[in-house]
């Protein structure tokens, strides 16, 4: 039997989502793969077609304290030693990162037992995790072109797009559907783990200085962090508006497919979803990113016409008020943003990544 692809990728669904993607197309190919991933993830990771899942601990180097660090320390060594003992039991053809500190014991591991190894950049400046294994694995993906690279690091780089899951390729299925006066208007609000909790301070202030007409019809979907859940949920509700508010819905990609408008931060993920699902958008890049890249994430299908990139520190509860009120009350130009949306996505990004891992496969033997 050959030899398991093992995915390494934890924390986020930013993360988590592409590798889920590409599990989806190897095993369609009849490849065995499993995945390495932390103790995060098992929200996730249950809806990876994978063979195994195995549990590597791992931590970031957020503080500076000496006795966290020293924990974080500890933590890491741990989880390469872990994966160390995994490389030498499963012997992968390859092993596939998709960044953030979740991937270093697997990726460090893979290096250290010779294995050829590959990752997977989502963004278009590429994360810390993902700068220090750049110079040390045999390939590198990127989701978005990286402008600037090292030659070096250039010279090893294919860009494939960010793998997007079944569910976003079932609803890149739907056609845009237009919302006119006295129909339903769907507004899925969401910002990832990081940041929903602006989202949740905001949308109540923005929907009270809408027009009764647009209150009326809106269906609202909105990410709420659970702290925040039942305050949301009470406001929808005492204002009579339609909404399902939750901290996470694992129906995502439908409901993007069932939308007329996305409110979101831009994420890679979000942002290639969005794109290939085609639907118009109002991009709030999170400000507190440390290396600024979804702003870089939001440029290209801003530049396409695809959507709105607002700062947060310049979206007021009027500003952003208006923007929704005005793609409401143009639906032949909302229309036009989701077409230009879709012209940006890459949908079949799983299988160009897939080529470049079963390459590397072919040579390891």
């Amino acid at each position: 039997m050959a030899a398991p692809i093992l995915l390494s990728a934890g924390g986020t669904g930013g993360h988590l989502f592409p590798a889920e993607a590409l599990a989806h197309e190897l095993r369609a190919r009849g490849h065995d793969v499993h995945l390495a991933t932390d103790e995060r993830a098992s929200r996730y990771a249950e809806r990876f077609p994978v063979s195994a899942v195995h549990t590597i601990p791992s931590a970031t180097f957020g503080s500076k304290h000496p006795v966290k660090l020293g924990c974080s320390l500890w933590k890491l060594w741990s989880g390469f030693r872990l994966a160390g003992k995994l490389m030498r039991e499963i012997r992968p053809s390859v092993v596939v990162g998709f960044g953030g500190y979740p991937t270093l014991p697997p990726m460090l591991a893979a290096v250290r037992a010779g294995r050829p190894t590959l990752i997977h950049e989502q963004n278009a400046v590429m994360g810390r995790a993902n700068r220090f294994l750049a110079p040390r694995v045999t390939a590198i993906a990127a989701g978005i072109p990286q402008n600037g690279a090292a030659p070096d690091i250039a010279a090893k780089m294919t860009v494939t797009g960010n793998p997007v899951r079944p569910p976003v390729l079932e609803a890149a299925g739907i056609p845009y559907r237009t919302s006119r006066e006295g129909e339903a208007f769907h507004l899925v609000v969401f910002g990832g783990s990081q940041g929903a909790q602006f989202f949740s301070d905001v949308m109540p202030e923005v929907v009270k200085r809408l027009p009764e007409e647009l209150r009326h019809r809106l269906v609202v979907t909105q990410q709420a962090r659970p702290e925040q859940e039942a305050a949301v949920r009470d406001f929808y509700k005492g204002q009579g508006i339609q909404a399902e508010v939750s901290p996470f819905f694992g129906d995502m990609a439908a409901r993007i497919g069932a939308a007329q408008l996305v409110v979101s931060r831009s994420g890679a993920s979000t942002v290639s979803e969005v794109a290939v699902i085609g639907r118009p958008a109002i991009l709030v890049p999170y400000p507190y990113a440390l290396d600024h890249d979804q702003a870089a994430n939001a440029a290209r299908i801003e530049a396409a016409g695809g959507a709105v990139v607002a700062r947060q520190s310049e979206l007021s509860p009027d500003r952003l008020a208006k923007l929704i009120l005005d793609l409401a009350n143009e639906p032949e130009r909302a229309k036009a943003m989701a077409m230009a949306a879709r012209s940006t996505g890459i949908p079949d990004a799983a299988r160009l990544l897939a080529d470049l891992v079963e390459s590397m496969a072919a040579r390891s033997f």
